[in-house]
This record gives structure tokens, sequence and C-alpha cells, in this order.
């Protein structure tokens, strides 16, 4: 068994192996900045399974995201119904959500991917992989560079937690409304119908 396979099953499992580091991170985390840039990634295997490199031109980022519901912004007048629910039922991921933040603070950057850190009661914890757009490392790395060519991928829903929530992982039968988007889909069945 390799390196990263035993890392791997420690993080499966952290109560039987990481128990009491991981709590001790955990009050860590809790103190730290909503976005902090990191040196070098908390869990090392999903790290390099999701594209991440040791070499200069990517970054690390771990992001807080809090959980539970969201609302709506507060209405400045007008007929209030019962029935107007305050509360929004989120088509995004957590994780798109944390990947849309961190990009937003490092805005010379393209989100390559992201992975789940850590969770408590109130709160996500993502670390996300940035590839600076700008970098000669990245722009003439052949595997980097398509990336760092693009603007705006996760806006544009291009991460892969973003295709998950979008209903991208699934092809073929049961999966024809998926395709180019849902939105388009009821646009074209609207159509239909006239």
């Amino acid at each position: 068994m390799g390196l990263y396979k035993h890392i791997r099953n420690a993080w499966k499992k952290p109560k039987a192996n990481l128990g009491k580091a991981l709590r001790e991170k955990l009050i860590q985390f809790r103190r730290e900045p909503v976005t902090l840039r990191i040196k070098r990634p908390t869990n090392l295997a999903s790290a390099r399974s999701k594209g991440y490199k040791a070499k200069q031109g990517i970054i690390l980022v771990r992001q807080r995201v809090s959980r539970g519901g969201h609302k709506k912004p507060k209405r400045s007048g007008g007929r209030k119904s019962k029935r107007a629910s305050p509360r929004i039922t989120l088509s995004k991921n957590y994780q798109t959500i944390a990947e849309e933040r961190a990009n937003k603070k490092y805005k010379n950057c393209e989100v390559l991917n992201s992975y789940f850190i850590a969770k408590d009661g109130k709160h996500f914890w993502y670390e996300i992989i940035l590839i600076d757009r700008t970098h000669p490392a990245m722009i003439h790395d052949k595997r980097f560079s398509g990336i760092a060519a693009q603007k705006g991928r996760v806006y544009r829903g291009k991460t892969s937690s973003s295709r998950k929530s979008r209903g991208l992982r699934k092809k073929g039968k049961g999966a024809e409304k998926a395709r180019p988007s849902r939105r388009s889909k009821v646009a074209i069945r609207r159509k239909r119908k006239k």
C-alpha cells in the first residue's frame, strides 16, 4: 500500500485514527479568518487527487462556509403574503459557494478544484486549489495552461462541484433533461406548449 492510500484511509475514519488531532485542528480553524491562504494541504491525498502540485503559481486557500438555511434579503415594502417564505432552497452546494468566495478574494486566480476538510455544528471547511493566471509557470505548463486561459470558471459552473450540482455527473438514460442545462430544457418545454 502506498503513502497516499494510508493517508486516505486515515481520513476516512477520523475518529479512530485522527480523533484528538482533528478536534484540536477544528479549534484552530474556528479562530482563523474565513478565507486563509495556507502553505501546504491538510489532506495531501485529496489535494493530489484533485490536481494539486507543489509548484509556483498554485495557491491553496482554506475557506469557511456557514451551515444551515439561507434567507432572502429583507423586503423594503409592498404586500407581504403569509406564504412568502423568507427561506431559500439553494441550487448550489456549499462547496461551490466556498469556491466562489475564495475566487472573489483572489481575483487574478482561477479555481482548479476543491475538497472537503472538516465540519462542525456551524461551519464547513473546504480547501480550494487556485491557479495564478498571470504566472509564467502556469502559462507554459501544458496541464494548467488551458485553465489559466479561462476566466470565471467558478461563476460559470465549470468546476467539478458545480458540475455535480448542475446534474452533469450523469449521462444517457435518466439524464436527458440535464443538458445543455436545466433552465434551457424548461425554456424549450415552454416554447413547445405555445
